[in-house]
């Protein structure tokens, strides 16, 4: 039986170039795709009330959290930096229950990139507003103008992470986020860091959740490793 993903999804407040202006809800068309080729149903679960997030949860197996907006600071106890980009907090407060109550049903729960993030944030932990603000960052963690689809700086995977089953130890990521995990949220394990030390990825073996702070979603077509990520999440997750 097909393992059903729940893809949470975005919303484009006013599309300007289509629609004729309306609001549009949304994910990825690269992330549907990648699990359909796993085998998988994705399901996109639209911004709703954070009371009703057990409801989306008992339809799926697994859930997935995209990238997208940057998080409302209000939700880890911070007040905006000037650096900030747009928030969504609608969608911040869904996700974080969908999180919540993923794990309390145990479903596995998988984050890239913001995704990663909105995880680590859901469970106690903080994030950086803005790598730039930090003077031990020497990379470009925000790639543009160069596209997803390339890869620009290496990883360090950790040997004992979920993610070296498909990874080698010394691997090279696509890079588009300019926020990051700062405090660890209880229970979740450093898996992968980037040579300035910032969290690549992280994991809780116990409770079925991996994160990476790249976008495979953007790369599995032109890398087979990353395909292999999305066959670990559907077949083993």
């Amino acid at each position: 039986m097909s393992k059903v993903i729940g893809i949470a999804g975005n919303r484009l407040i006013e599309a300007i170039d289509y629609l004729h202006g309306n609001p549009a809800d949304y994910t990825q068309t690269e992330l549907v795709l990648a699990f359909q080729k796993c085998g998988a149903i994705p399901l996109i679960l639209p911004i709703d009330d954070p009371k009703r997030a057990s409801l989306y949860i008992e339809q799926i197996d697994v859930l997935a959290l995209a990238g997208g907006q940057d998080i409302d600071p209000l939700f880890y106890g911070e007040e905006p930096i000037p650096t900030l980009e747009g928030l969504l907090p609608i969608r911040d407060a869904f996700e974080i229950a969908l999180v919540k109550e993923a794990i309390r049903q145990g479903k596995a729960v998988f984050g890239l990139c913001r995704g990663m993030q909105i995880i680590n944030v859901a469970l106690g932990g903080t994030l950086v507003q803005d790598v730039n603000q930090l003077k031990t960052t020497h990379l470009k963690h925000l790639q543009a103008p160069t596209k997803e689809c390339f890869k620009t700086h290496h990883i360090t995977v950790k040997d004992e992470a979920m993610m070296r089953e498909f990874l080698p130890s010394s691997y090279t990521v696509n890079s588009y986020h300019h926020q990051a995990v700062k405090q660890l949220a209880d229970g979740l394990h450093v898996t992968a860091v980037s040579p300035d030390d910032l969290i690549e990825g992280f994991e809780d073996k116990v409770r079925r959740i991996l994160g990476v702070q790249w976008h495979p979603e953007t790369l599995w077509a032109s890398y087979d490793e990353e395909m292999t990520l999305f066959k670990y999440i559907v077949e083993k997750l």
